[in-house]
């Protein structure tokens, strides 16, 4: 589900809060102006405190969207990048 928050400076509940409150799985976050910077320093943090998957762009966003559902469609096998040099 995608829900809509309140910019930090719009008043609260802010998407600080709902970091905080572990109501928010992931962020995405554009920024556009002096304020959204500001506001977009706090999010950032509250979000690495807190362990909120979290990015800047669109287009991260449906990176983000494209790996999830690859994990969903298939079982993937992590490795080491000295287990890939040893296995070529």
């Amino acid at each position: 589900m995608v829900e809509v928050i309140n910019k930090v400076t719009e008043g609260r509940p802010h998407i600080v809060d709902l970091i905080k409150n572990k109501e928010v799985v992931f962020v995405i976050n554009t920024v556009s102006g002096a304020q959204a910077k500001m506001d977009s320093m706090s999010i950032r943090r509250s979000a690495l405190q807190y362990g909120v998957p979290y990015t800047t762009t669109v287009s991260g966003a449906k990176a983000v969207v494209t790996a999830i559902e690859q994990l969903q469609k298939k079982k993937i096998n992590i490795k080491s990048i000295q287990e890939y040099h040893r296995d070529a």
